[in-house]
C-alpha cells in the first residue's frame, strides 16, 4: 500500500476527524487537523450539485429542443449526431480527466472542465447549421467528461463512507429535480424566446459551481507519479468515431464512404488493443473483464445505455412532429422517466440486504422491455400520457438496474481493483448511450430515405412547426413510421438487456464484510 493510500485509510479509521485528504489545509497547519471542515463541506457540496444539476439538465433540455432546433438548421441526417458527439467526447475523456485529477488535483480539472463545457454551450448558441452545432457539443462532451467522474471523486474524498449514503440522496435529487425543470425550461425557451437559450443558461450556473469549488475545494496534491494515456483514448475516439461515420453512411447509402471509415475502425480498433495492453495505466483495464460477473453486468449496462438514449433522443421528435403537441409536453413525457430513476434508486439501494443485488438487477432488466412496449403500440391520435407510463417504467428499471449494477461490480471485485471497476461500468454506460444514438439514428435515416430529399425537408419543416403544418400529411407519416422502427430498435436492445443481465452469476452478492 503507497504511502497515500495509508494516510487515507488512517483518516477512515478516525472517524472524529470526519475529513479526507481534500480538507487537510495545504500549509501552515499540522496535516492531522482539519480546517473549519463543517463549514466547508456543505459549500463544496453546493458546488458538486450545482455542476450535477448543469449537466444532468442538459440531457433533458436539448431532448426537448431539438426538433425545433433541426428544423432551423437543416440537415435532418445528422439528427443523432448532436447527441453522438458529445456522448463520445465524454467517453473518451473521462477516465483520462480522472487520472488528471490524481496528478493535478481536483479543483484544477473541475474548473477547465467547467470552463470548457461553458465554451462549448455559448458557442452552442451560436451554431448557424447542424454542422457547427455538432463540432460545439463535442466541446461540450469535453468538459462534460472532466466535470461527472471527478465532481463524483470529490464526494468520496470529503465525505467519509458512514455519510455518504445521505450525500447520495441528496445528488439523486438533483436529477429528479432537473427532470421536472429541464423540460418545463426548454418547452418556454421554445416557445418564447431563441432556443440558443437552452444553451446559455448553462452559463450562471457553471459560473456558480466553479466560484464554489474555487474558494472552498481545499486539497494537497499526491506526488505520486501516474501515467494519462493519451494515445489509448486518441485511439479510442478515432475507432468510435469512425463506426459512427461508417454506420451513418450505410445508412445513407454511401457505400464507398463507409467501407473507409469501417476500415479505419478496425485500424485503430487494433491499436488501440495493442495500446491498451502495454499502458501502465490502460483506459481499459481488460483483465478485469475475466470476471464473470463484472464482464456480464457490463454489457448488460451498454445496452441499456443503447436502449434509454434511444429514448431521450427520439420521443421528443415523435411527440411534437407526429402527435403534434407542443415542446413542453415532449419534455414532460421524459420527466416521467429521469423522475422514476432516482426513485426506484432509492428504493433499491435500501432492499439490497433484503432481496440481494442480482435479483433487484434482473427486476430493473425486466423493466425495461415492459416499458419500451408501449412506444411501439403508440399512434398519433393517442394520448402522450402513454408516452409517460412508458418513460415512468424505463425510469424504474433503469432506477433498479444501474445502482445494483454498480454495487455488484464494485463487490466482484477486490479493493486494490475497485476504481477501475467502477470506472469500467460508467464507461460502459456511456459507450452504450453513444452507440445507441447512431445505430437508432441509422435506422430512422435510413427509412426516411426512401421517401427522397423532398420529402426530407417537409419534414424539417414539420419539425420546425412542432407538427402543425397544414400539407404534412405524408410527410408525418414517413416520420412516424421510421421512428416506429427506431422504437422497435429499443424494444430489441432492451430485451438484449435483459437476456445479458440474466447471465450475471447467481452468486454475483454483496459481501458486506469485505471491504
Amino acid at each position: 500500500m503507497s504511502q497515500a493510500e495509508h494516510t487515507r485509510a488512517a483518516a477512515i479509521e478516525r472517524p472524529q476527524d470526519q475529513l479526507s485528504h481534500a480538507e487537510l489545509p495545504t500549509s501552515g497547519a499540522s496535516p492531522e487537523l482539519p480546517v473549519r471542515p463543517v463549514v466547508r463541506r456543505p459549500f463544496v457540496l453546493a458546488a458538486v450539485m450545482a455542476a450535477s444539476f448543469m449537466i444532468a439538465i442538459e440531457a433533458t433540455i436539448v431532448s426537448t429542443a431539438m426538433p425545433r432546433i433541426a428544423g432551423q438548421l437543416g440537415d435532418l441526417q445528422l439528427y443523432a449526431w448532436v447527441f453522438s458527439s458529445f456522448l463520445l467526447a465524454q467517453t473518451a475523456t473521462t477516465v483520462v480527466f480522472g487520472k488528471l485529477a490524481d496528478l493535478y488535483g481536483r479543483r484544477s480539472v473541475l474548473l477547465v472542465g467547467i470552463g470548457i463545457f461553458l465554451v462549448g454551450s455559448v458557442l452552442c448558441g451560436f451554431a448557424w447549421s447542424m454542422g457547427s452545432l455538432i463540432a460545439f457539443r463535442l466541446i461540450q462532451g469535453l468538459g462534460a467528461g472532466a466535470i461527472q467522474p471527478v465532481s463524483i471523486t470529490v464526494i468520496g474524498d470529503i465525505y467519509p463512507t458512514h455519510e455518504r449514503g445521505r450525500v447520495q440522496g441528496w445528488l439523486a435529487s438533483v436529477w429528479g429535480v432537473s427532470s421536472v425543470i429541464g423540460p418545463l425550461a426548454g418547452g418556454l425557451i421554445i416557445q418564447h424566446v431563441s432556443w440558443a437559450w437552452v444553451f446559455w443558461i448553462n452559463v450562471p450556473i457553471g459560473l456558480a459551481a466553479a466560484a464554489g469549488f474555487y474558494f472552498f475545494l481545499r486539497e494537497t496534491v499526491s506526488t505520486e507519479q501516474r501515467s494519462v494515456d493519451v494515445p489509448g483514448a486518441a485511439l479510442f475516439t478515432i475507432a468510435i468515431a469512425a463506426l459512427m461515420v461508417a454506420l451513418t453512411e450505410v445508412g445513407a447509402a454511401n457505400t464507398r464512404t463507409a467501407l473507409t471509415a469501417a476500415a479505419l475502425c478496425v485500424i485503430a480498433g487494433a491499436l488501440f488493443v495493442w495500446q491498451e495492453r502495454r499502458a501502465r495505466d490502460p483506459m481499459i483495464a481488460f483483465g478485469l473483464w475475466a470476471h464473470r460477473s463484472l464482464a456480464a453486468t457490463n454489457v448488460a449496462t451498454l445496452f441499456s445505455g443503447m436502449a434509454v438514449i434511444g429514448l431521450t433522443t427520439f420521443l421528443p421528435m415523435y411527440v411534437q412532429a407526429v402527435m403534434g403537441r407542443s415542446p413542453l409536453t415532449a419534455g414532460f413525457m421524459l420527466t416521467a422517466m429521469v423522475l422514476g430513476w432516482p426513485i426506484a434508486a432509492t428504493l433499491g439501494a435500501r432492499n439490497f440486504t433484503r432481496f440481494g443485488l442480482r435479483p433487484i438487477l434482473i427486476a430493473g432488466a425486466v423493466l425495461l422491455p415492459v416499458g419500451a412496449l408501449p412506444f411501439v403500440l403508440l399512434e398519433p391520435t393517442m394520448s402522450p400520457l402513454i408516452a409517460g407510463l412508458g418513460s415512468l417504467i424505463m425510469g424504474f428499471g433503469m432506477g433498479f438496474f444501474s445502482t445494483a449494477a454498480i454495487v455488484l461490480i464494485q463487490d466482484s471485485v477486490g479493493w486494490s481493483e475497485r476504481g477501475a471497476a467502477t470506472a469500467s461500468n460508467l464507461f460502459a454506460r456511456s459507450l452504450g448511450s453513444t452507440l445507441g444514438a447512431t445505430v437508432l439514428g441509422v435506422v430512422l435515416n435510413a427509412s426516411l430515405s426512401r421517401d427522397g430529399g423532398g420529402s426530407l425537408q417537409q419534414i424539417q419543416r414539420l419539425l420546425g412547426e412542432h407538427g402543425k403544418a397544414l400539407d404534412a400529411g405524408t410527410s408525418r407519416a414517413a416520420l412516424a413510421h421510421g421512428l416506429h422502427l427506431t422504437f422497435w430498435g429499443v424494444l430489441l436492445i432492451a430485451v438484449l438487456t435483459l437476456a445479458v443481465a440474466l447471465l450475471v452469476p447467481r452468486d454475483a452478492r454483496r459481501r458486506p464484510n469485505e471491504a
